[in-house]
């Protein structure tokens, strides 16, 4: 883990898919300016693991690859996915097994309107949307539980359970709360209660308990549906959002449509505890449309970097990116054309660089 006595970092690098292979290698041209600014140092070591690895091995990384990650402080990841492997096969060979194995069950989505960013929706401006997405991130939904039997009859039965743990539970909803407290005091649940008979109203009866060891922050609960709607015209009513692994997943991709792209949504997985390496990544994919053009904004990869340094304590040059990023963001001659601006990849990086 991170020797925080001479502060140097060691990562591991995923460029993964797509256009991982280009936004990866720019947010470390970020870090490592940051590094030399900020007096730390970062050693980096690049696995070639995704869908090429794939096609060469039958796998999505070796065999040993979950302990070869043990040993570094954090992981960055491009994307994970490209056409020809079924999506279930390269998320489930790569990306869910480290979620899993390092028990990176917090997966955290900030969502923010950048001044200068065009917003779809009318009227909103910067600080109108600023909150975060708190996502259930390895049980839930996403559970390997089920199977499916007599496959190609017309009686074919496929059956996918949900999986709810006390402990799986409170440990996420703590985590929002506590999150809460370093920002403005506000949770609100995602819940679906009225339709799902089990696990949410348990998700809900743990989210009332929890709330009462913080009585300081103000609570409520919606409906995934009309939450969905919520998002769209009451942006501003958010600050921390909890979810389901699922709710999750869906909520923290309209977030970042409604703060005008998601190519600059990032991403942690994190291990809160520390006893595992977190991993961060852009929340946009592998792009195969535009990948190896060199356009691809590389904004959500440098800011998952810096939600990264943050992790690892380096949380003056986190704030530095971050002002770097919005310096970027809000002149159209360095914004990528996802955001009605002119710039690609290179130019977008030399920005932040500049900046910073």
């Amino acid at each position: 883990m991170t020797n925080q006595s001479n502060r140097s970092h060691r990562i591991a690098l995923i460029p993964g898919d797509g256009i991982g292979h280009e936004v990866v290698p720019a947010a470390m041209q970020v870090v490592e300016a940051a590094a030399r600014k900020f007096g730390f140092t970062i050693q980096t070591e690049e696995l070639p693991w995704g869908c090429e690895f794939y096609a060469r091995t039958g796998a999505m990384m070796p065999k040993d690859g979950i302990d070869r990650l043990r040993g570094f402080d954090s992981i960055l990841l491009g994307a994970c996915g490209y056409p020809g492997v079924p999506d279930h096969v390269s998320l489930w060979g790569l990306l869910i097994p480290i979620r899993r194995e390092f028990m990176l069950y917090a997966n955290v989505r900030p969502i923010k309107l950048f001044p200068g960013v065009p917003c779809p929706l009318v009227g909103r401006k910067p600080g109108d949307i600023d909150f975060v997405v708190v996502r259930e991130n390895v049980e839930g939904e996403y559970s390997q539980v089920g199977g499916r039997i007599y496959e190609g009859t017309p009686d074919e039965v496929a059956i996918q359970q949900a999986v709810f743990t006390r402990k799986g539970t409170d440990r996420i909803l703590k985590y929002a709360f506590d999150l809460a407290k370093t920002r403005r005091n506000k949770v609100t649940s995602a819940t679906k209660s009225n339709g799902i008979i089990h696990s949410m109203p348990f998700w809900d009866e743990r989210f009332a308990e929890m709330a009462k060891a913080y009585p300081g922050v103000e609570t409520n609960q919606f409906h995934i549906d009309i939450l969905t709607a919520h998002f769209v015209q009451h942006p501003d009513w958010f600050d921390v959002v909890v979810a389901s692994n699922l709710f999750g997943d869906i909520l923290s991709d309209l977030g970042p449509a409604i703060a005008g792209s998601i190519g600059i949504a990032p991403s942690g997985n994190l291990n809160p505890e520390g006893e595992h390496p977190s991993m961060f990544e852009p929340v946009h994919g592998s792009a195969p449309d535009i990948a190896g053009k060199g356009v691809a904004n590389p904004i959500a990869t440098i800011w998952s970097a810096a939600m990264m340094l943050r992790h690892l304590g380096e949380a003056e040059a986190a704030d530095a990116i971050e002002a770097a990023m919005a310096v970027t963001l809000a002149d159209a001659d360095s914004r990528t054309r996802d955001l009605g601006g002119k710039a690609d990849t290179k130019i977008a990086t030399e920005a932040v660089l500049a900046a910073l």
